[in-house]
């Protein structure tokens, strides 16, 4: 993991659980967002550009 990944302040989405099964983090940045896994901060992190990320979670809230 890059340095500038680490400056990152993450955070899980609201509706994860107590249990800390399958949950990701995000990051957002002024450029992207940031992914990862929050059971293993360890492993590369993918970023998403703003708008894609935008799409994406609209796409999500009508399911």
């Amino acid at each position: 993991m890059s340095s500038g990944m680490t400056e990152l302040a993450w955070f899980k989405s609201s509706y994860s659980g107590s249990e800390g099964d399958s949950c990701v983090e995000v990051a957002i940045a002024e450029q992207a967002v940031h992914v990862r896994d929050s059971k293993d901060v360890t492993r590369p992190a993918f970023a998403v550009g703003r708008e894609g990320w935008g799409q994406f979670v609209r796409f999500a809230s009508e399911c």
